[in-house]
């Protein structure tokens, strides 16, 4: 028998059974969906990780109070270390021909108000070397002024956000807001970037690092952060971190540096390995389905025994009868990878349309594999309905038995 003759005879051996038809047909569709959309949230999650650490900076380490050797768990986000970083610590760094930029920060929280507005807002104290180390930028007027970091000065750059809720549509620049009981003059707005590793820049409040010293009455860094000279001095750099710290806290290691690439690597083989998790829990749908498929051509085949047996009477062997049953298996395993490929399809859009900022995309691995196993499945819980059918009697199926 021809294989065109084939898909013939199966196409219409389908069309002629819609209700059956259909049913595996969404069997398999949910199954190459399910493994489609899962895979692509996985890696949407992978990716969107990475752009948050890569917007922090280039070349980056993190400076933090606190081993983890020491303690056995990461260091605390507050306070509790055996020794704090201080702002010396910071301008000691400056020693090191590997490190391009330091910027050391304070992070807290302080009313701030302008005339009879007021609002809970994150104050951070850094340097101006904030504004590159952070690839900031500015929508108008001019970031923290450089200078000796341990003289602050009253002046603020505020989020675009906190500039709206105090001033509206008025001037900020040049304005007075009180911050606790001071007073800083907003000299800079920031540029919208929207969240980052959870802190909303649009509501922050950036001060010269000693005036926040002196408004939270602590001498204690939350973090430096450290912009390496390039990327293949990062780890002489850290090496020169920790030596320097170590010569100033009496030969005691007790800070943690933690760089982007370091950070970027963990999370990326966290969420890879949660997509491929996912993807394989996905794909035991696949198998149902199939199982689905040969159990729904096991019934065909008891329907269809008059059928088979009028095949056999006019000259079809075995092999033939197998090869009718394995074509219509083969093109229900097709068309429910295809329907399953827009549903996905579909359903990555409306997600798209809903969470804008989380970059959905389908692997194109995840997405052969996902067709691939369908065709594969269907076919192999096709064998044994065409097996049955082909090791029929023909005068015993003929009489419908």
């Amino acid at each position: 028998m021809k294989l065109e003759d084939a898909l013939v005879y199966s196409s219409r051996a389908l069309t002629g059974a819609r209700g059956r038809t259909w049913l595996m047909l969404l069997a398999m569709a949910i199954g190459v969906g399910s493994v489609v959309l899962l895979t692509a949230l996985g890696e949407g999650a992978r990716r969107f990780i990475n752009d948050e650490f890569s917007s922090l900076g280039t070349h980056l380490l993190i400076v933090i109070p606190g081993k983890v050797e020491t303690t056995g768990t990461t260091p605390p986000l507050i306070g509790g270390t055996p020794r704090d970083l201080t702002l010396g610590d910071a301008l000691a760094l400056s020693r090191s021909s590997t490190i391009r930029l330091h910027a050391p920060i304070i992070v807290g929280s302080a009313p701030a108000s302008f005339q009879q507005l007021e609002r809970d807002v994150t104050i951070m104290g850094s340097t101006a070397d904030l504004l590159p180390v952070r690839n900031l930028e500015l929508s108008s007027g001019r970031f923290l002024p450089p200078g000796d970091p341990t003289r602050g000065s009253p002046v603020a750059v505020i989020g675009k956000k906190l500039k709206k809720e105090l001033f509206g549509n008025k001037r900020a620049l040049g304005e007075w807001i009180r911050i606790h009981d001071r007073r800083f003059r907003v000299i800079g707005i920031l540029k919208p970037i929207g969240e980052s590793l959870g802190m909303d820049m649009g509501e922050l409040a950036i001060i010269p690092v000693a005036s926040a010293q002196n408004l939270f009455n602590s001498e204690s860094l939350f973090r430096i952060l450290i912009q390496a000279s390039s990327r293949e001095a990062i780890p002489r750099t850290k090496k020169a971190i920790l030596s320097i710290l170590r010569e100033r806290h009496d030969g005691e290691e007790d800070v943690t540096v933690i760089t982007q690439d370091a950070l970027l690597s963990t999370f990326d083989g966290i969420f890879k390995s949660l997509t491929y998790t996912v993807a394989g829990i996905a794909a035991i749908s696949l198998g149902v389905a199939g199982i689905l498929i040969m159990n729904v051509m096991l019934v065909a085949v008891s329907q269809r025994t008059a059928e088979i047996g009028l095949l056999k009477a006019l000259g079809s062997r075995q092999r033939d009868i197998m090869q009718l049953f394995l074509v219509e298996a083969g093109l229900l395993s097709i068309a429910g990878a295809a329907l399953g490929v827009i549903i996905s399809f579909s359903g990555i859009w409306l997600l798209d349309q809903a969470f804008r900022d989380f970059p959905l995309t389908i692997p194109l691995w995840a997405l052969g594999a996902a067709i691939g196993v369908s065709l594969l499945t269907g076919l192999l819980f096709g064998v044994l309905p065409a097996r049955r059918a082909a090791k029929l009697d023909p005068v015993t199926a003929l009489a419908g038995r």
